[in-house]
């Protein structure tokens, strides 16, 4: 019997680096295949989804011919210029990838022969409406067309003859030593686009530029300066350049758990995951973006004048989000179903206030007294809240069970009160002080009450539960409670002993009492475990804090990026990258350069920071 055909092998997660506009991004695998592209915007369909289906995704390969070379990637420092570099016994080669910021939504490739002779192959198999559209391919001069029905079509230039069988561009060139080749992908009209090396050049040069104006413009702790570079540039990735809005991660469908149905869309701007951003920005210096989302929610999200938010809004601020399965495609290591669209959006997570809140709070201390129409809006959000505060809910991690009371939403309900009467007394706002002070007491007052179970010593996932949640993690970074209090060291312990394996923090445990509706356990959720990097700083085990920021950063790809969560045995999972874990990454290297550079015994120190850190969720 003649052999089966193999199959084609899906490239890991963790094996990419990734590229973008600020309207939509590539992921570029290490062999210098682009597998993950939406066109064009990042929550549109993906032009290459070969990743999710090696056979029916679509992709872009420019590298070399030689198979036995090592693969390298690194990004030009302080950019997101991605460099993909190929060494053997015959030479040295490179393909630098990028996507220029002048809202072409081009992706513009160039290979070069560093060292020797070096043949490149080229292969692009663009698959559009995720993988069910094979498209018409025809030659122009200098490249081809791509085009198919309702759409406006690409073009694709290229310095190397190229040929067109089967739905797939391909090409090889021999490059002497020193020489370059060009391949550019394009949208738009044929007739306004002029592609050749001196427009590669200058497009390298200007979004060389650009990257590092943005790095230079921000403020960076000594502590793993790197590492906090590359989580900014990323995070700056997944904005909107022309909303404002954030995107959650860059991907869809990349499964938590191999093989099982927590396989979500990201491709989406959370309230929550926005606000955690702005934070992180801002402890850089960055405030544009607070500026450019507060103005984005106004304009979308609060437009109608109802005085509740959505958890999640298209990153045009579209509010329908209709969740849907893409039952054609295999899935990453045959994870089903492949899902776009969100089926959480209609979800009431009242943490989402909090989050809400502490990010206007921190663009009025960038810029100043809100405006009167922004304050009203406000006004009318925490009135609503002051009456609707204790409606159960889904949580922070967005559970498909039953709702409930949890921790999550009474304690970012406290920070909205909280930071709205710290807004109202810093700018003589016209507001009901009294009426929210004491409803932010209230709730104080039962997360004690209700929250904590002395029998395990911690403040538990849900009211009256037995369960433990990372996201009591937060507690101390909210200024909710001193991360020196009693009830807090021992929550910690607690945490330290259920959900912490070495240096990877789980979520919850799924149990019976607290299903969240979904089978199989995932890994360890990335965020949780620099969250528990921070708290441990916080609380004064700074030496262990910084130990375990070292062994998450041994988790990190080889370029720094991050997914979702992390397997038991370390492979990247979920979406990716993953603004999360970037954000969190973000504010535990700046409280251990905090910690590590000053004494924090001394009164002057504190004194010193004050104006560093901003009363926000981190």
């Amino acid at each position: 019997m003649p052999a089966a055909e193999a199959k084609p092998t899906t490239t890991p997660i963790a094996d990419h680096g990734v590229i973008g506009d600020m309207r939509t991004l590539a992921l570029v695998a290490v062999d210098g295949t682009i597998d993950y592209f939406c066109h064009p915007n990042i929550d549109s369909p993906s032009i290459f989804a070969g990743l999710l289906d090696a056979e029916k995704g679509g992709c872009f390969r420019f590298g070399v011919r030689d198979a036995s070379m090592r693969h390298k990637q690194i990004y030009l420092p302080d950019t997101n210029i991605l460099i993909t570099r190929f060494l053997g016994a015959n030479g040295i080669a490179e393909v630098s990838d990028f996507m220029p910021i002048d809202g072409s939504g081009r992706i513009v490739r160039r290979a070069k022969a560093i060292v020797g002779e070096m043949v490149f192959d080229l292969s692009l198999a663009p698959r559009p409406d995720y993988g069910r559209i094979v498209p018409d391919l025809a030659h122009i001069e200098g490249g081809v067309r791509i085009s198919w029905p309702g759409a406006d079509p690409l073009y694709f230039y290229t310095s190397a003859p190229v040929t067109i069988e089967a739905g797939t561009v391909t090409a090889s060139v021999r490059l002497a030593e020193g020489d370059t080749c060009h391949a550019v992908l394009c949208p738009g009209r044929n007739d306004q686009i002029s592609v050749d090396e001196r427009y590669v050049q200058d497009a390298f040069t200007q979004t060389r530029t650009f990257w590092h104006d943005w790095v230079a413009a921000g403020t960076y702790p000594t502590y793993r300066r790197d590492l906090v570079i590359r989580s900014a540039l990323t995070l700056k990735l997944l904005t909107s350049k022309e909303h404002g809005s954030i995107a959650a991660a860059g991907t869809f469908g990349l499964p938590e758990v191999l093989g099982g149905e927590r396989n979500w869309d990201y491709r989406f701007t959370w309230v929550r995951d926005s606000a955690f951003t702005l934070y992180a920005f801002s402890r850089l210096g960055y405030f544009d973006e607070a500026e450019d989302f507060t103005h984005f929610l106004m304009e979308h999200a609060l437009s109608g004048g109802e005085p509740h938010l959505q958890i999640m809004y298209g990153m045009d601020g579209s509010t329908e989000l209709p969740e849907i399965s893409l039952d054609h495609l295999a899935g990453y290591a045959d994870s089903r179903p492949v899902r776009i669209g969100n089926g959480a959006f209609d979800q009431r997570q009242m943490d989402i206030y909090g989050e809400f809140m502490d990010a206007l709070y921190i663009a009025s201390r960038a810029r100043g007294k809100p405006s009167h129409a922004v304050w009203s809006t406000i006004s009318r959000i925490i009135e609503w809240l002051a009456d609707n505060w204790g409606l159960p809910d889904h949580g922070i991690w967005e559970s498909r069970g039953e709702p409930r009371e949890y921790l999550s939403s009474r304690l970012m309900c406290w920070v909205a009160f909280d930071r709205a009467l710290r807004m109202a007394i810093r700018h003589s706002l016209p507001a009901p002080i009294e009426r929210w002070r004491t409803e932010r007491d209230k709730i104080q007052a039962t997360l004690l009450e209700e929250f904590w179970n002395p029998e395990i010593g911690a403040f538990t996932q849900y009211k009256g539960g037995r369960g433990l949640d990372a996201v009591v993690l937060l507690m101390p970074l909210v200024k909710f409670i001193n991360p020196r209090d009693p009830l807090w060291i021992s929550t910690l312990a607690a945490v330290k002993r259920e959900l912490v394996h070495d240096c990877l923090v789980h979520r919850y445990v799924n149990l019976e009492e607290n299903s969240d509706g979904l089978e199989g356990e995932e890994g360890s959720f990335t965020i949780c475990s620099f969250w528990y990097v921070e708290a441990l700083a916080r609380s004064g085990q700074v030496s262990e804090a910084r130990f375990l920021f070292e062994k998450l950063h041994s988790y990190a790809n080889h370029l720094g990026l991050y997914s979702e969560e992390l397997s038991s045995t370390g492979d990247h999972l979920g979406n990716f990258p993953q603004g999360l874990t970037h954000l969190s990454l973000i504010s535990a290297a700046i409280w251990l350069d905090r910690a590590l550079n000053g004494d924090r015994s001394d009164p002057a120190f504190h004194q010193h920071h004050q104006t560093e850190d901003p009363d926000g969720v981190f």
